[in-house]
């Protein structure tokens, strides 16, 4: 049984908390809904927008770590913020069905209890680090119900890492990058399925819709190995012919380098969904 445990007016939105028993994660899950007044009061439809947080992050990340909702000011935009902890928004290989959870059950849920409009054209899904590049990886993998992703220092290639390549860096503040056994605990060990299953690569290559838009950027001064993999993706995904516009920008792999890159990415949203 689905209960709205809270519901809060903003200054231009409605903040809703939703919490129900995941029948894909066997536990009680909560989303937040930030829901802009223009869509509360005479009937008009809004494009969703669903936004998944970064490794040591979670919902409450992007309220009270960035200015989201001031930055969605005049959008029509219903946006939602689910949490995954620390176990990335896949079904991995610990048997945590994530990927489950945001597909059959979350866009389900708002598609039914919100005034948005269904077309998957309209409908956007992004993150920052991990939930940038889980964004792009469930777009690739369900193409029906997403039409555009934004990724902001999208950890892409994480399928395939070995060993702690970040190993010197531990000591620094606000790192957010997670340890070997953090990592084998959702990715399992090199060479595994759920590895095999989410290679960015493969994805791109087996992507028969190009239909898809995708919004990535990237800090000039995040770690070598995050630029270098959104470089690669990039051009695998312009070679495929997916539509992509990147960026480089000043800024590290921080939440202060997000909430300085969102204002670029929910605009070129705001001007996709228009033209849909």
């Amino acid at each position: 049984m689905r209960s709205l445990v809270r519901k809060d007016e903003l200054a231009t939105h409605t903040l809703e908390t939703w919490e129900w028993p995941s029948a894909a994660l066997g536990c009680a899950k909560r989303a937040d809904v930030l829901v802009p007044h223009t869509c509360t009061s005479g009937g008009r439809k809004a494009a969703v927008l669903i936004l998944l947080h970064g490794f040591g992050g979670s919902r409450a990340t992007w309220l009270s770590r960035t200015r989201l909702v001031e930055h969605l000011r005049g959008l029509d935009l219903v946006v939602v913020l689910p949490e995954s902890g620390r176990r990335w928004f896949v079904n991995d290989d610990r048997g945590l069905r994530y990927e489950d959870y945001l597909v059959q059950e979350l866009v389900p849920f708002v598609d039914e209890n919100y005034a948005v409009h269904l077309r998957r054209g309209v409908r956007a899904i992004g993150g920052f680090s991990m939930g940038g590049a889980s964004a792009l990886m469930q777009a690739l993998r369900y193409p029906e119900l997403f039409g555009a992703v934004l990724s902001h220092a999208g950890a892409f290639e994480a399928p395939s890492r070995v060993g702690d390549p970040y190993a010197g860096l531990r000591d620094e503040r606000d790192f957010m990058i997670p340890s070997v056994a953090a990592h084998e605990r959702v990715w399992g060990p090199p060479g595994s399925a759920v590895r095999r299953r989410y290679d960015i690569a493969s994805l791109i290559d087996a992507c028969l819709d190009t239909r898809l838009s995708v919004y990535a950027d990237v800090g000039s001064g995040d770690y070598p190995r995050i630029v270098d993999m959104n470089r690669r993706t990039v051009h695998r995904l312009r070679r495929r012919g997916i539509d992509v516009e990147f960026h480089e920008r000043g800024g590290s792999h921080d939440l202060e380098y997000l909430d300085r890159a969102l204002p670029f990415s929910l605009k070129y949203l705001d001007a996709k969904t228009r033209r849909t």
